[in-house]
This record gives C-alpha cells, sequence and structure tokens, in this order.
C-alpha cells in the first residue's frame, strides 16, 4: 500500500501535536549555600516539611549540571510546602560558586522566585516578621482595581539567607486556582507558581509555549505604587503572562516595560552560582523534545541526555532558555 504526501503530513503534524511535550512542572531546585541553614529557614518562616538529603557524585552529576569537576559532589534536599516541592542543592567542589548580588532586583534577568500560597496573609506576614527576614516589599500589598486580573490579591516578597526571593501570596474568592479555597487550618498551603525575570515575552513564549508546549494561562499589566511597594523598583510597569502544564504549579514571566536596564544573566554561569535555579518539566518525549531545542539553537547546559535514578530521573536534560534560566526536562517511562 502507498502512503501518499498528505498522510506522511497528518502523521508528522499528529507527532508535533500530542508528543515532545511537558505534561507536567514538578519542582523547582536552587542552589543554596548551607543546607541546614535553607531547611531551618524555610521550616520556621512557611512551615516546610523537610525530607532527606540525599548525597550523590559521578560522572553522570557532572554531565547533567555541566560541572567538569572530578571532585563534585551534591547533597539535595526535597522540601515540600504542602504538596509542592523545592530541591535545595548544595554543591561541593573545586570551583568556587558566587553569591547573588545583594542589589539585585525582580528585573534582573537572573531573578527567580516561588510565591507561596497563604489562607491568611496577616498571620503569614507576622510568622514571617518573626523571623527577622529580609524584606522585599515595605509590607503586604492589595493590589488596586486598576489592574482588574490582579484586583485584589495580596502580595508580600521576602529574601532567605542568601538572598533567593520567595512571595507570599493571597488569592481573594474569584481569583487563584480553586485548590487553593481549602477550609483547613493551614496558613501556608502550597506553590502557586515560579516567577522570572524576562527580556521579552514574545521570545520566551517561543520556548515555553511552541517548543515546550505550555498552555498561557492569562496576562496582566502591573504597574502602580502597590507594585512598586511589593517589588521596590521605582517606575515598575510589567507584563505578567502566566502558563502552565496538564499538572503541576505554573511559570509567570516577569516582562518590565520599565523601568529599563535590568541586569543580564551572567554569560559564565554554573549551577554553583547561588542564583542557580531551575525548573524541572516531565515531558513526554525527551529524544524528540532535544532535537527540537538544538533545531533551534537553544544552550544546553548538560552533555547529552543524562540517566540519573538517584534524583528520580530515568532521563534527564538541563536547557537555557532565551534568558538564561535553567530549565531540566526529565521522562519517566
Amino acid at each position: 500500500m502507498r502512503i501518499g504526501l498528505f498522510h506522511i503530513l497528518l502523521i508528522v503534524f499528529s507527532i508535533n501535536l500530542h508528543g515532545q511535550n511537558v505534561t507536567m512542572v514538578s519542582h523547582v531546585a536552587f542552589t543554596v549555600s548551607d543546607t541546614r541553614m535553607a531547611t531551618d529557614f524555610l521550616q520556621a518562616t512557611v512551615d516546610a516539611k523537610v525530607n532527606p538529603t540525599k548525597n550523590i557524585s559521578g560522572m553522570d552529576l557532572q554531565r547533567l549540571f555541566g560541572v567538569n569537576d572530578d571532585k563534585l559532589q551534591l547533597k539535595v534536599t526535597p522540601v515540600f510546602i504542602g504538596n509542592e516541592e523545592i530541591r535545595l542543592l548544595e554543591f561541593q567542589s573545586s570551583l568556587k560558586g558566587r553569591a547573588i548580588p545583594h542589589d539585585s532586583k525582580s528585573n534582573d534577568l537572573w531573578f527567580q522566585h516561588i510565591a507561596v500560597v497563604v489562607k491568611d496573609m496577616d498571620k503569614a506576614y507576622n510568622q514571617v516578621s518573626d523571623q527577622k527576614v529580609e524584606h522585599v516589599s515595605t509590607a503586604p500589598q492589595t493590589l488596586p482595581d486598576y489592574i482588574p486580573v490582579a484586583a485584589g490579591i495580596s502580595a508580600f516578597y521576602f529574601r532567605d539567607k542568601d538572598d533567593h526571593n520567595l512571595e507570599l501570596i493571597n488569592f481573594p474568592e474569584g481569583k487563584g486556582n480553586p485548590k487553593w479555597k481549602t477550609y483547613d487550618d493551614k496558613i501556608f498551603l502550597g506553590i502557586d507558581h515560579t516567577a522570572i525575570g524576562i527580556e521579552d515575552t514574545d521570545l520566551s513564549m517561543v520556548f515555553y509555549k511552541d517548543v515546550l508546549g505550555l498552555k498561557v494561562a492569562g496576562k496582566s499589566e502591573n504597574y502602580g505604587s502597590e507594585q512598586e511597594h511589593l517589588n521596590q523598583v521605582f517606575g515598575a510597569r510589567l507584563l505578567i503572562t502566566g502558563l502552565h502544564a496538564e499538572r503541576g504549579f505554573g511559570i509567570e514571566f516577569l516582562d518590565y516595560i520599565a523601568p529599563p536596564g535590568g541586569r543580564l544573566y551572567p554569560k559564565d554561569s554554573t549551577p554553583l552560582d547561588h542564583w542557580y535555579w531551575h525548573t524541572a518539566m516531565e515531558v513526554d518525549d525527551l529524544e524528540a523534545l532535544f532535537i527540537k531545542i538544538q533545531n533551534h539553537n537553544y544552550s544546553i547546559i548538560s552533555s547529552g541526555i543524562q540517566t540519573l535514578p538517584e534524583l528520580g530521573y530515568e532521563r534527564a536534560l538541563i536547557v537555557r532558555d532565551p534568558d538564561g534560566h535553567a530549565v531540566l526536562l526529565f521522562e519517566n517511562n
């Protein structure tokens, strides 16, 4: 039986439509200087639950993270806020990682944070404040009615001991994922999204929507005094775009229309640097997606697809988005 050109194109279209996509935003990970310090902080501030630490070394680790150092070792500690997972990465290496610049702001392109949903902002803020955290926001801010998509949402930014940013967020009735409308006694409910500083929404859309297959959940243009007090970026006006997969938490673009001058992600960065985050996503065909990423000439951190069962990955690959943020793609049968 001969197969016509139309049928071949139809098969190819079907493969592109149903394969090679992210099916779940699984977790985020970031580099810390000291695991004990980081876990103590998260437990005290946001009631995080800490799982046992795993110690990993070897060539597969070096190849996955793109660090050429025979002395490389990694302590990985899973931490849960609600049902959502963070992984703390403490590297030990003969190479030196760098601290986050203390003057870092959310319009710098290395910026990334997690947004922790809280049931009661006043109670959550009081608990965080009792730990003498470093404020980014002057105080919790409630976004105004002239930003319809975000109106009534309250938020507060603060920093951990390594200067990573965390956000507390509370959704009013009718906004946010319905799963956050819980009636239990918990104050800290889980992670709604991770947000990244980007330069150009259209370019980021090509990577996250067209290549990875995430779906757009919503958009908002935020500005005004509340936004300035939230981020401590004077004159802030930013385009926010939310994306999601079938499962897991969301990804949010922070595209600053003003002010100009946000700093670029350092080109010589490695996962040893404390500003390193990766967003881990499960995919349905890693080999095909790897080819697509190569065809688009995106930067790849890993030395090809790696197997690292100690981290729960049968096959995994770390790539960079157009602004330098790391994304760990994995596939498990």
